[in-house]
């Protein structure tokens, strides 16, 4: 009896064996469709990564200053709040008061003195005063040379980018490689993924140089 039931167990799984297509066993579908969802998802976390790089292109370029008062221009400025870094605008309302002034007016008055020291330790070339309730920051005009250093920190600020966003493409175009290594997509599926790579990556750099481009235009703004 016994004998018997492992006959039949051996003859199901050789059935199933048969019928199901031997890429299934190895975890993998070799069908169009599959190649196609499977490319899509690499070219979507690509965009996805991407936009992040450019985002954060934005970001960087807004601390940049320029002859103007920009609330943007303290985003990175850290205090020491209790022990622990955190971003002044957090811990601050910050309003422009005039063209060439900033008013900072921290929610924990006292606080007003490490928030004085961060805009200082900052090193944005600004000096704080502080009347016992009120931060001002008065934006004073950009030097030929200080302007130069700014727009040479806008080219470095937009090469950054440019170099993160060639490193998610080749994060990609290994990506689309492997599985045509593995089977797992044909020849041609893997040059249309490579050439969407290229065509994604072309228009992040692009996006990347336009909004360079328009912060080197207001910086050099006199």
């Amino acid at each position: 009896m016994m004998k018997l039931l492992v006959l039949v167990q051996l003859l199901a799984l050789a059935q199933a064996f048969l019928v199901t297509p031997p890429a299934v066993f190895h975890g993998r579908i070799n069908s169009p469709l599959f190649a196609a969802e499977s490319i899509e998802l690499v070219e979507e976390d690509v965009k996805e990564r991407m936009a992040k790089s450019v985002e954060s292109v934005k970001m960087n370029l807004s601390t940049v200053r320029t002859g103007r008062a920009n609330s943007a221009m303290l985003d990175r400025v850290k205090v020491a709040y209790y022990g622990v870094d955190t971003p002044l605008n957090q811990l601050a309302s910050i309003s422009v008061s005039s063209a060439q002034q900033l008013s900072v007016d921290p929610y924990d008055k006292s606080q007003m003195g490490e928030v004085e020291k961060a805009i200082i330790e900052a090193d944005l070339g600004l000096t704080p005063t502080n009347d016992g309730n009120m931060i001002r920051v008065n934006i004073p005009s950009l030097t030929e040379d200080r302007r130069k250093d700014m727009l040479k920190q806008c080219k470095a600020i937009g090469e950054e980018g440019k170099v993160a966003v060639r490193n998610i493409r080749r994060d990609g175009v290994d990506n689309i490689k492997k599985q045509e290594k593995a089977g797992d997509v044909g020849e041609d599926e893997m040059k249309d993924g490579l050439d969407a790579m290229q065509k994604i990556t072309d228009a992040h750099i692009k996006d990347i140089d336009e909004i360079v481009s328009a912060k080197e235009k207001e910086v050099a703004t006199v």
